[in-house]
């Protein structure tokens, strides 16, 4: 086992906060900063991996060895990425285009960075196998309502393996397995907590969906079904999927 990671990438600039921008619109993610307390990096965060932008003075002008390091990007919606890069005066090096299911495109970016646009098919996906890394499990009814509600309702991927369970892409690198079991009877614990960052919108979404949140004595729960943590904690909404496991959103 690799006794390493990688978390993130130091993208440096003549103008960093162009390049920040830039990055945000593509992939519509928020610039935030290290602060005052760091080196003073901004920096983008794609589900779990950060591009951080830098000044420096033996950097200027645009590189030309884009293709020396190419940056894979997963994206949820392909075409509409496209689009917002299209909007940007992106330059393609190669269009985006549907590869048996898959979809890949290659653009530069305002520095000449090479950036690879990447969609896998379900299929190539499932290919690749169940995790490789940690995860947990839990039983379920039957895989077709579970796989609507996760996929339909709360907007997650699901991959149906062939072995006959479903991996549950919570975030790309958080996958969650559900198997069936024909006798199962429902923890009364909460199996999965889901990190939200407007929790108010969510369940809001969720009760526009038909879920109906679930509420508990022992708890001061708003209108909303919402338990406000205050200092003590997070605020969390607790439902059910349709097996009856017992999921939360949490504020983050």
């Amino acid at each position: 086992m690799a006794t390493a990671t990688s978390s993130s990438v130091l993208l440096s600039s003549d103008d960093p906060g162009r390049l920040a921008r830039w990055y945000s619109t593509a992939f519509q993610a928020q610039i935030e900063s290290t602060g005052a307390g760091g080196p003073g990096y901004d920096h983008v965060e794609l589900d779990g991996f950060f591009l951080l932008f830098d000044k420096r003075a033996d950097v200027s002008g645009p590189t030309t060895d884009g293709p020396r390091r190419i940056l894979n990007v997963d994206v949820d919606d392909p075409q509409a990425t496209a689009a917002r890069l299209d909007d940007l005066g992106a330059e393609w090096i190669s269009p985006l285009e549907n590869r048996g299911g898959s979809f890949l495109g290659t653009v530069a970016d305002p520095d000449g960075n090479w950036v690879q646009i990447i969609r896998l098919s379900d299929e190539e996906e499932i290919g690749m196998g169940p995790p490789a890394s940690t995860c947990s499990g839990f039983a379920v009814r039957d895989l077709g309502s579970t796989e609507r509600f996760y996929r339909d309702v709360l907007g997650m991927r699901v991959l149906r393996y062939p072995m006959g369970i479903l991996g549950i892409r919570i975030r790309r690198q958080v996958t969650v397995l559900a198997y069936p079991k024909d006798d199962h009877v429902p923890a009364d614990f909460t199996v999965l907590n889901i990190a939200v960052s407007d929790l108010e919108a969510t369940v809001d979404q969720l009760v526009g969906k038909g879920v109906e949140m679930l509420r508990y004595e022992g708890f001061a729960h708003d209108e909303r079904g919402i338990v406000r943590g205050g200092d003590d904690g997070p605020d969390i909404a607790w439902f059910a999927d349709p097996s009856g496991n017992i999921l939360s959103a949490l504020q983050v």
